[in-house]
């Protein structure tokens, strides 16, 4: 059985994808970060602490973690906590270019297997008036950066570099090939 160590429903649409052969557990891992660690450490980090928690529980199966952050000028967004933070996140990345990383972590057998996908993504810009408006839903307030590209935010994307999925916060085909290298599928 393989299992996704994750609540979102975003990862568990994207899973699905691979297989319909697999089920979610939320770990009860508290994402806290150690100074010092670059963007792509910290969602190792998160990835692999998730994966291990839930395969701690669950020996015999394919576990999955994962963990995604926005990067933008040396700064990693995370999910905004209130309005002001999620229209300061969304002037950021108007007229601009940031990346999105995703770490997976596989364990099978007692093995991990870890690997980090970054997508750059560039928007347009953004008037006030519809920022004002986006902040008002609940969109940006349960993703990194302050939303997602599959929703109202995406009429703004100017240009993608890089796995599309990986936005969403899985990267389906790396995913599918590693699954399928070590035999979970």
């Amino acid at each position: 059985m393989i299992i996704m160590a994750s609540k979102s429903p975003r990862r568990k649409e994207l899973l699905g994808m691979i297989t319909d052969n697999f089920r979610c557990i939320v770990s009860d891992v508290e994402e806290i970060c150690p100074d010092g660690l670059s963007a792509i450490e910290e969602c190792s980090l998160f990835a692999r602490q998730k994966c291990e928690a839930v395969a701690a529980e669950h020996p015999c199966d394919t576990v999955i973690g994962c963990d995604t952050v926005v990067f933008l000028d040396g700064e990693t967004l995370g999910k905004p906590k209130n309005p002001d933070e999620a229209r300061r996140m969304v002037q950021q990345l108007r007229n601009n270019v940031h990346t999105v990383h995703t770490a997976v972590c596989v364990k099978k057998d007692d093995i991990c297997h870890e690997f980090v996908c970054s997508t750059n993504v560039r928007f347009f810009d953004i008037p006030d008036a519809d920022i004002e408006a986006y902040i008002r839903t609940d969109e940006p307030y349960d993703k990194a950066g302050a939303y997602g590209i599959q929703q109202t935010m995406g009429k703004y994307v100017d240009s993608i570099e890089g796995d599309y999925f990986n936005i969403m916060g899985l990267p389906v085909s790396r995913l599918y090939r590693l699954l399928r290298e070590i035999g979970a599928l």
